[in-house]
């Protein structure tokens, strides 16, 4: 099944709306292990999300695609991330939602996730100012299969606090990145047994005793010097 988000991608007005509940970050995770667990240790296909699996979290969810070394933009977002922008952010880079001084430390990060592959996750914040609120959140990045020659990102942002005036820019707090073996499970082989030759019970028994004379009257013989 293809991989949609539900509503239009474009954030609302109000300074009311708030973040999102957190455990999205816990059903995207244990989601995508779920699928490297079926795909026998490979990283998890776009094609492989069921978005009926991931439905509590598909408003702050996303599909992003590597455009250069430590960039990547939005395929498909969910309405979170369009309120925290006030547009629409599909196509353009994760970056856009971060201040200045975040970028370079966000490149690391998303670089280590495509290359190493791994799984990375980064503290945010963002400071109160005229019109918004303080906002504290979470960035969860998990690593795709290639589609072609195409690294993708399958993601989640949650944020904790009153959105307040759009757009807002978050900073990064501080940041992981857990590297994951992208290999299949090594399946054992084949067992092989090794003959060898008949060393039985028969072989294990003493040797027989030397044949008896046969009964008889014992002589004795003179011999002269």
């Amino acid at each position: 099944m293809s991989m949609r988000m539900g509503g239009t991608g474009v954030g609302q007005t109000g300074g009311g709306r708030t973040g999102v509940d957190p455990a999205s970050l816990a059903l995207l995770r244990s989601y995508w292990h779920e699928l490297r667990l079926r795909a026998e240790g490979e990283l998890p296909r776009r094609g492989d999300i069921d978005p009926r699996r991931i439905e509590e979290a598909l408003s702050c969810a996303f599909l992003a695609e590597r455009i250069a070394p430590g960039m990547a933009r939005f395929r498909l977002a969910g309405m979170h991330l369009a309120d925290l922008m006030g547009i629409d952010v599909r196509g353009i880079p994760i970056s856009t939602l971060f201040d200045v001084d975040s970028r370079e430390r966000l490149a690391s990060v998303v670089a280590r996730v495509l290359t190493g592959p791994g799984v990375g996750e980064v503290w945010l914040g963002s400071p109160a100012s005229l019109g918004r609120a303080a906002l504290t959140g979470r960035l969860l990045l998990l690593p795709l299969r290639p589609e072609g020659s195409q690294p993708l990102i399958f993601g989640c942002l949650v944020t904790d606090g009153a959105i307040g005036r759009a757009p807002r820019r978050l900073t990064i707090l501080r940041s992981a990145v857990d590297m994951v073996d992208a290999q299949p499970a090594e399946r054992p082989g084949p067992r092989l047994r090794l003959r060898l030759p008949d060393f039985g019970a028969a072989g294990l028994e003493p040797p027989p005793p030397p044949p008896r004379a046969a009964p008889g009257r014992k002589h004795l013989r003179l011999v002269k010097g």
